[in-house]
């Protein structure tokens, strides 16, 4: 654990180096026989998509709440949607069980609500995991420290994700919301920062670390992304806390979830391939930051390369943006599943 605050410095000298092939000793992921990702927070939700074999969705009636304007004074509501995501992973090998929190969504209530929604119980999460510190993907830490209690949970973060972030835009900074490890840890939270690989559930989940940018067309974020060093405001692209979880399903392959994807969807891939020595990718998952006019023309290289990976489920979400969504269910129309809020992935041996 660090208890020293991040200092973007750092990134002069951390800043991670192309490497090519395999590593010389694979992180030992260990196989499992399941693992499910719900998706608690989306940037949509949709009440009309049908489950099948693979999903199982939400739909309207998932909840019921006071109303006067109807007969009986209540209505039926769905899945809150919102800028952000959060998914809940169950792990299972053998008879075994255990259940992580990638990220929180964006506002306080709406991961919480949802969980009520669904009937999900949020005391039951062995840790928390934040694939990075932008406030999207951390406001519903608020909702969870109130509905755990006081009980030590630990929570794994790169030690860059407390770091003051803006956005410069000609008409004017905006400061973004920070993290602050001091609240969390006074909330019960036991912090615990990581900059390389870590491995949890008893070696069934990695958590990857800063992760190799290799390709030559996922630059990260665009001038205005700005980061406070302690003295000056710096361009930040490369948002070098950004980190995925990684699963290894039983002769099926690698499963990877990302909150936002700064490093770069096929980055993100060949990272995880290259840790564990595992070439297959079953399933991705998760938000791929492949929306506006700074990210479009990323989008040809990634769906290609994507679609050399062929994965069995793509599962495109919050920032991936509707031009990427359409391309991805072009070039992979057996793999895309629409994401929505309350939807449960499965995908077992």
């Amino acid at each position: 654990m660090c208890d020293e605050a991040a200092d973007l410095q750092d990134v002069r000298t951390t800043v991670p180096r192309p490497a090519e092939g395999s590593v010389v000793d694979p992180i030992g992921l260990e196989p499992v026989d399941e693992v499910e990702i719900l998706t608690l927070v989306d940037n949509v939700f949709d009440g009309l998509l049908t489950s099948d074999e693979r999903t199982r969705r939400a739909g309207f009636g998932a909840g019921v709440t006071a109303a006067p304007v109807f007969e009986g004074g209540t209505t039926t509501v769905g899945m809150i949607a919102e800028h952000g995501f959060s998914a809940l992973v169950r792990v299972r090998r053998g008879e075994q069980t255990s259940t992580l929190l990638f990220d929180t969504g964006l506002s306080p209530d709406a991961m919480v609500t949802n969980a009520d929604r669904l009937g999900i119980s949020l005391a039951d999460i062995h840790a928390v995991v934040l694939s990075h510190g932008h406030f999207d993907h951390v406001g519903g830490l608020v909702g969870l420290a109130g509905k755990r209690g006081t009980r030590s949970l630990p929570m794994v973060v790169h030690p860059l994700a407390w770091t003051k972030r803006r956005l410069a835009m000609p008409g004017g900074a905006r400061e973004l919301p920070t993290l602050s490890r001091r609240a969390l840890r006074g909330e019960g939270f036991e912090v615990v920062e990581r900059r390389t690989p870590s491995l949890l559930l008893d070696g069934c989940v990695l958590v990857t670390g800063e992760v190799d940018r290799t390709t030559e067309y996922e630059h990260g974020m665009p001038r205005p992304h700005e980061a406070w060093t302690g003295s000056e405001w710096i361009h930040d692209p490369l948002v070098l806390d950004d980190q995925a979880l990684v699963v290894h399903v039983r002769d099926r392959g690698l499963v990877v979830l990302t909150g936002c994807g700064h490093a770069g969807a096929v980055n993100i891939v060949r990272h995880a391939q290259r840790l564990t020595g595992v070439r297959e990718l079953h399933a991705l998952v998760g938000g791929l930051h492949l929306g506006g006019p700074a990210f479009e023309p990323v989008i040809p290289p990634t769906v290609a390369a994507l679609t050399e990976l062929a994965p069995s489920l793509v599962v495109p979400g919050h920032c991936t943006g509707w031009r990427a969504q359409h391309a991805l269910a072009a070039a992979l129309p057996s793999a895309w599943v629409q994401g929505s809020s309350g939807t449960t992935y499965r995908l077992a041996a």
